[in-house]
C-alpha cells in the first residue's frame, strides 16, 4: 500500500471552523486526521501543501518512520503550524491501519483497558443581569442543566467584561463563582476551571488558595505554558491539582513539566502534539511519574473519535474534554461511530476511527479564513491573554 495524495479541507462546522486533513492510498483506503491551531487554518493549508511532498509513494504502516521524516526532514523541528498538520496526517495514517486490518483503532494501541470515557463539558451560562450582576445563578442554572443531560464534569473559566480582563477581579469573581456551583451541585459533580492563561502568578496563586475547600477536580493553565519557572513557584504554594500541556507541541515541550511533577493533568492536544505517535510517548511519560493525562477536545468530529480511541487504550487517564454531545456535523461525517451515554463516550466496533468523511459536503461548507479568535484587554487598553 501507498500514498497516492494529501488533501486539506478547511471546513466551517456547525460550532467552528476546523481543518481536516484526508491522506489517501493506492488502495481505496482513506484516513482522515484534523489540525488544532485554531485561528492559523491558512498557514497549515500551506504546511499541509509541503509535508504532503515527504509522504507521496510512502508506506501509511510505517508511522514511526513517517513522524520522523515529517518532524526532522526539513531540518528545523516541526513545532506549532508544522507540528499540528503532522498531527493530522499522522492520525490519519493510524485511521488508514486500523481500516485496512479491519480493526477500530483502539485496538491497535493496545486493546481497550476501560469501556467508555468519561468526559466533561462546557458551562456556557454566567449572563449577567440588574438582578445577577456576576452571572452566578444563571452559571448554577446551566449547570443544573448540563447534570439533568448526563454530564458529571463541568467546566468554566474567570470571564471577561465586554472584552476587558484584569486578572485580580476576574479571579474574585471566579473564585465566588466556583462557591456558588459546588453550594448548587454538591459533591457528586467535579467542577474544573480553566483559567486560559488569564492570570499571572499572584492572582493564580490567590485562586488556587481560594478555591481549595470546593475540591475543584483540576485548575488549568493558571499561568502561561512556556513560563516553568512560574509553574515551579505555583507548585510549591498551591494545594489544587493542577494541569497544563495544551499549547505544548512536543514529548520535549511536556518533558520539564512531567519530570519535575509540577502538573497533575497532562493536557495533551493530539492534535497540536504530533499526532497519535507522539501522543503515546507522552502519555508514558506521565504514566512513570503517575501524572494523568486529560486530553485538549474543543474541536471537531475527527478529533473527538482520535481522542475516544487513545482513552479508551490509555492506562494514565483522567477525563477526556467534549465541549458538546457527539453528532454534530453529521452531513460532513455520516458515520460516527460512538455515542454519549450518562456522561461519557462510549465506542462502537467500526474499522479505524469510526468516522467517515464526505468530501462533496466538506467541498459546499469550505471555510476561507482564519478563524478570527477573541482579543482581550486591560482597563488601560494593554494586551492581555484570551
Amino acid at each position: 500500500m501507498k500514498i497516492t495524495d494529501v488533501t486539506a479541507y478547511p471546513v466551517q462546522g456547525e460550532r467552528r471552523p476546523y481543518l481536516l486533513v484526508a491522506v489517501d492510498t493506492d488502495e481505496g483506503i482513506t484516513g482522515v486526521g484534523e489540525a488544532g491551531l485554531s485561528g492559523h487554518e491558512q498557514a497549515e493549508i500551506g504546511a499541509c501543501q509541503q509535508l504532503r511532498e515527504l509522504v507521496l509513494g510512502q508506506d501509511p504502516f510505517r508511522t514511526e518512520h513517517l513522524w520522523q521524516v515529517m518532524t526532522r526532514g526539513t531540518f528545523f523541528p516541526a513545532r506549532g503550524v508544522l507540528a499540528s498538520v503532522v498531527s493530522a496526517i499522522d492520525i490519519a495514517l493510524w485511521d488508514i491501519k486500523g481500516k485496512a486490518l479491519g480493526q477500530p483503532l483502539y485496538n491497535l494501541l493496545g486493546g481497550r483497558v476501560r469501556d467508555q470515557v468519561p468526559c466533561y463539558t462546557h458551562l456556557r451560562g454566567g449572563r449577567r443581569t440588574h438582578d445577577d450582576p456576576e452571572g452566578h445563578h444563571d452559571a448554577v442554572e446551566a449547570a443544573r442543566a448540563a447534570v439533568a443531560e448526563g454530564w458529571r464534569y463541568l467546566r468554566f473559566s474567570p470571564d471577561d467584561e465586554d472584552g476587558v480582563l484584569e486578572p485580580g477581579r476576574s479571579a474574585r469573581r471566579a473564585a465566588r463563582r466556583m462557591e456558588a456551583l459546588r453550594d448548587a451541585l454538591g459533591d457528586d459533580v467535579e467542577l474544573l476551571v480553566d483559567v486560559h492563561t488569564r492570570f499571572g502568578l499572584p492572582e493564580a496563586v490567590w485562586f488556587c488558595d481560594a478555591i481549595a475547600d470546593q475540591r475543584p477536580y483540576f485548575v488549568e493553565d493558571a499561568l502561561r505554558s512556556e513560563y516553568l519557572e512560574g509553574y515551579r513557584r505555583l507548585r510549591q504554594a498551591s494545594r489544587v491539582p493542577l494541569a497544563a500541556g495544551e499549547q505544548l507541541d512536543s514529548k520535549t515541550a511536556f518533558r520539564p513539566l512531567l519530570e519535575e511533577e509540577l502538573i497533575d493533568y497532562a493536557r495533551i492536544d493530539l492534535c497540536n502534539v504530533g499526532g497519535i505517535t507522539e501522543a503515546l510517548k507522552v502519555a508514558a511519560m506521565c504514566e512513570a511519574h503517575d501524572i494523568r493525562v486529560a486530553v485538549h477536545n474543543p474541536l471537531g468530529v475527527v478529533s473527538t473519535a482520535a481522542c475516544l480511541h487513545f482513552n479508551l487504550a490509555l492506562t494514565p487517564f483522567g477525563v477526556q474534554e467534549q465541549p458538546y454531545r457527539p453528532g454534530v456535523d453529521a452531513e460532513v461525517f455520516p458515520v460516527q461511530a460512538f455515542e454519549f451515554r450518562d456522561g461519557a463516550l462510549v465506542p462502537g466496533d467500526a474499522p479505524g476511527l469510526g468516522v467517515e468523511l464526505d468530501r462533496d459536503a466538506a467541498l459546499a461548507r469550505r471555510f476561507d479564513g482564519s478563524a478570527r479568535l477573541p482579543l482581550f484587554r486591560r482597563a488601560d487598553g494593554s494586551f492581555t491573554n484570551w
